[in-house]
């Protein structure tokens, strides 16, 4: 008896880029009101991490956007 052929998980993306940005977001505002003992302690940087995590999640949700609609086009092509 012939095993069926494994197919690929192909999830939808975007949800996970937008993840990605929220949980920075939120890392981020998390850190602002401890901002003075981030300064005083030499790890202002961490803030920048943050941004630059949420600032760097806009291309890649551009990305996932455009890989999520070229998965529907995937999926009717082998469908028809």
């Amino acid at each position: 008896m012939a095993k069926p052929e494994l197919q690929p998980l192909d999830p939808p993306m975007v949800p996970f880029a937008v993840g990605g940005m929220v949980l920075w977001a939120v890392v981020g505002l998390g850190l602002l009101p401890l901002h003075g003992w981030l300064s005083r302690n030499g790890h202002t940087n961490w803030l920048s991490i943050c941004l630059a995590g949420f600032l760097l999640g806009i291309p890649g949700l551009i990305m996932m956007i455009i890989h999520d609609r070229n998965r529907k086009i995937r999926r009717a092509a082998a469908g028809s």
